[in-house]
């Protein structure tokens, strides 16, 4: 059984909060680059001072925002993935996922998958958050491997490539074929290319609106990957 909070651990999760919510405001407003502690503490009445004993610094409320950005996506895809019964309607609904969050959280987006914010370096606590998404992409792929439904490329790879295909399948898809390993990440970055292209608005007066491309290239991507109909 969990213990309950007291009142002071309750007053100090709501004040992160009305922060991180803030800082969501400006980078809204007026992008990462310009993320500011004391216009944050101006806006909630509070003195700087008071404000760095949540924050001591701009990268570290930066990396927060980050991780609950990668979070936010990576639980949406998890629970949208969760209702689909076939690798295929699996990799459809991740898809989805994606592109749906992102349209409806653009600026988020912006920060996790965008232009590096000048002179922030991420720490490596936000790598467990940013590799849920890619965990369910290439997960979708191994189960449909497993299931002995996964159509192999006969495509070789050289052996630079080999080794980072096999470094990741050694991570997070045991046995996965290399082949496999490298046809899903290619679908993956492709799809965050058509969500990017669309959101920063690469695709005006083309594929617009872009959902029906965004269709056709979603099942397209299933398709070179091998999973089945």
């Amino acid at each position: 059984m969990s213990v309950p909070r007291t009142a002071r651990e309750r007053a100090r999760a709501e004040i992160t909060r009305e922060i991180t919510d803030v800082a969501r405001r400006q980078l809204a407003e007026s992008g990462a680059p310009a993320l500011s502690l004391r216009a944050i503490a101006r806006e909630l009445g509070m003195v700087s001072s008071a404000l760095y004993r949540y924050f001591p610094s701009r990268d570290e409320l930066l990396t927060t925002l980050i991780i609950e950005a990668y979070d936010a996506i990576g639980a949406a895809v998890e629970q949208t993935v969760a209702t689909a019964d076939t690798p295929r309607a699996q990799w459809r609904a991740m898809a989805n996922a994606v592109r749906d969050w992102a349209i409806a959280h653009p600026h988020e987006y912006a920060l996790v998958y965008g232009s590096p914010v000048p002179g922030y370096q991420a720490p490596q606590t936000t790598i467990g958050p940013a590799s849920r998404v890619p965990i369910v992409a290439l997960g979708i792929v191994h189960r449909a491997w497993e299931s002995g439904t996964l159509t192999l490329s006969g495509d070789t790879v050289g052996p630079e490539l080999s080794a980072q295909a096999a470094g990741i399948a050694e991570l997070i898809t045991p046995g996965l074929p290399e082949i496999a390993v490298t046809r899903g990440v290619m679908a993956w970055t492709q799809l965050y290319g058509m969500v990017t292209f669309e959101l920063f608005g690469q695709l005006a007066n083309s594929m617009d609106p872009a959902g029906p491309f965004f269709a056709y290239a979603v099942e397209a991507m299933a398709d070179f990957i091998g999973l089945p109909a």
